[in-house]
């Protein structure tokens, strides 16, 4: 048994959405074991099910505790592994639902948003070696407080490549109701095309940028052991679906897709003083302390000559942030606008700023749209724009019209 290779396989919560479809995940596992796997399997929440305990718990207050979400949230990761162990057994395919906690997931204290910090996996181990299939329930962990954590919206991507890399499993296999990753989202951009492989770099850049396919922190573990992460279709198992994998040095810069996130918040702060360093790397700070998830910092020149710096702080994940933002509408300093009608827009890809023509005729596109932009940002693997949120789906579809189906 232990000659056999590890295989970890990760299911997505539309692919455990009732009991008919994790009796299809339960028979790709034994497919999986019959091919000579060693299978551990992650399992995200049950579709809708997240998005309902979010809203119950704003049933009672718009800002719940972070803490409190967490013990909360983690709760259908657990139910999901329960259920597909059951069915399993069920087979006659030993199994073991395990935590988050059970399975040695250790992280920091950043409650909604933890990273991990250390995998210890004793009990994984030891479910192999006694020939039955470990189900972990992603998304989650334990901090050394003992604190119950969740790693972010899609975390269990980050479970299985984490878990993967620990017991060094050459692939990692990410099922969705996709069959791999898309040049852009197909419900905004009819003619999104399936990509047959990526680089780490331009998946994680895709999934910081918006797109939801897989979480940006899974590729950070998969870079570490070299983990291939092969993006499937749960009702097409045997489709080509995506590889994600080292590229460096064998690819030209090129653009591989368009991403976006509806709703972000954008913060600017003025300085006319000379202290716009220190004004927002104090206003990072106050986000920092309250546990916000924030994105891109630039500065640009503002009113009188004085520098403008920002912030991107994006909706999602953040379940406390209105009371965060009264608490920093309170504050005197520093001075704060807050926009909250914005999108970001990104196109993603290798070496994408060597060819300044990805720029200029990004930004022309735009201008021939009259699409104005509150922002740009800039680095080797993605251009972002920050549009009007009614203009976001126009960007996408032009980016994409202009630079991947051309």
């Amino acid at each position: 048994m232990t000659s056999k290779p590890v295989l970890v396989l990760k299911f997505g919560g539309t692919s455990m959405a009732d009991s008919e479809h994790i009796g299809q995940v339960a028979d790709i596992v034994l497919r999986k074991r019959s091919a000579g796997y060693r299978v551990v399997v992650v399992v995200s929440a049950q579709a809708r099910q997240t998005d309902g305990f979010i809203d119950e718990a704003r049933s009672f207050t718009p800002n719940p505790s972070p803490r409190e979400m967490d013990m909360l949230l983690s709760s259908g990761e657990r139910i999901s592994a329960a259920l597909l162990s059951i069915a399993l057994n069920a087979k006659n395919c030993p199994a073991l639902a395990l935590s988050g906690s059970q399975a040695g997931i250790i992280t920091d204290d950043n409650h909604t948003n933890a990273r991990i910090i250390e995998i210890r996996p004793s009990r994984v181990h030891q479910a192999l070696q006694q020939g039955s299939v470990p189900v972990v329930g992603g998304f989650q962990g334990v901090s050394f407080k003992k604190e119950v954590t969740t790693l972010g919206r899609g975390g269990s991507d980050v479970t299985a490549v984490a878990l993967a890399s620990a017991l060094e499993a050459e692939t990692c296999e990410i099922y969705s109701d996709v069959n791999g990753v898309f040049t852009a989202d197909p419900r905004v951009v009819e003619k999104a095309s399936r990509l047959e492989e990526l680089s780490y770099q331009e998946m994680q850049e895709l999934g910081e940028a918006g797109a939801r396919v897989l979480h940006p922190g899974s590729v950070e573990f998969a870079k570490i052991k070299k983990t291939i992460i092969h993006a499937k279709c749960t009702m097409e198992p045997d489709g080509a679906g995506t590889l994600i994998r080292d590229l460096e040095g064998r690819i030209k810069p090129r653009i591989v897709g368009v991403a976006h996130e509806e709703k972000i918040i954008l913060l600017q702060v003025d300085a006319e003083d000379g202290k716009e360093v220190e004004n927002l790397s104090r206003l990072a700070g106050f986000f920092e302390n309250e546990g916000l998830k924030t994105k891109q910092m630039s500065f640009h020149p503002g009113p009188r000559n004085a520098l403008c710096g920002s912030l991107v702080i994006p909706e999602k994940e953040n379940y406390h942030l209105e009371s965060v933002l009264d608490r920093l509408r309170g504050l005197a300093e520093p001075r704060v606008r807050i926009l909250r009608d914005y999108s970001a827009v990104s196109l993603i890809g290798s070496g994408i700023t060597d060819r300044h023509a990805f720029l200029l005729d990004s930004l022309a596109l735009l201008r021939n749209l009259e699409i104005a932009i509150a922002g740009l940002h800039t680095s080797s693997f993605r251009i972002t724009f920050l549009p009007h949120r009614s203009r976001m789906q126009d960007a996408v579809r032009a980016f994409h019209k202009h630079f991947i189906e051309s």
